[in-house]
């Protein structure tokens, strides 16, 4: 399952885009709306190959951080481990033995994509896993040790204030937030994408 489908900027202004917008046949999902099935599926198939199986009504934040751990295996990100001489370097000279994982914005856009398919599969938000308070301090705690580990602070940039009187010079950058994720890292986006059909996985 990959997150990368979740990063997508916004659409480029212009006749361009609105042509390659029109040329999608009727009816065809978007890439993210596909993503998300995707996700979804996998998920379902996780429940399915539990051991024991898993009922999608019995599904708590618990199972969901279960899952999560269990899709640190198809990571691509480098977490060097406390004890790695690269433990805090952003840039590593060499290489070191230290785990793939998937990278923070990966599962942050995947439990987001998650959390509206179950309600589009008729969940109700009070009973939905994916929004779980446990769910929420776990990839906290992902996103900050991933920060530790490899010297990459996740704090969201500022916007610039619009100067108040002059007009903005021509070609003048635009102003927007970048969305964090955990391609910022060399590693893309879409770790969580990669996973490989499930077979066999049980708890933990």
């Amino acid at each position: 399952m990959d997150a990368a489908g979740a990063g997508e900027g916004p659409s480029s202004g212009g006749g361009a885009g609105d042509a390659v917008g029109s040329a999608r046949p009727a009816g065809a999902p978007s890439r993210y709306e596909s993503q998300k099935r995707r996700d979804w599926n996998t998920f379902l198939q996780y429940l399915r190959n539990h051991k024991p199986p898993l009922a999608l009504a019995r599904c708590s934040g618990a199972h969901v951080i279960e899952f999560l751990r269990y899709l640190d295996q198809f990571g691509k990100t480098k977490v060097h481990a406390p004890g790695c001489a690269f433990y805090g370097h952003p840039s590593p000279p060499g290489p070191c033995a230290c785990p793939l994982r998937q990278a923070w914005g990966s599962l942050d856009a995947l439990i987001g994509r998650l959390r509206a398919a179950y309600e589009e599969s008729g969940g109700t938000p009070e009973t939905n896993p994916f929004a779980a308070r446990a769910v929420r301090i776990y990839l906290r705690d992902v996103r900050e040790s991933q920060a530790k580990a490899r010297g990459i602070p996740y704090e969201k940039k500022k916007r610039k204030r619009a100067p108040s009187s002059s007009a903005a010079p021509a070609g003048g950058e635009s102003s927007s937030s970048t969305a964090l994720s955990g391609g910022s890292s060399g590693s893309g986006a879409g770790d969580a994408s990669g996973a490989p059909p499930l077979r066999g996985s049980s708890g933990s």
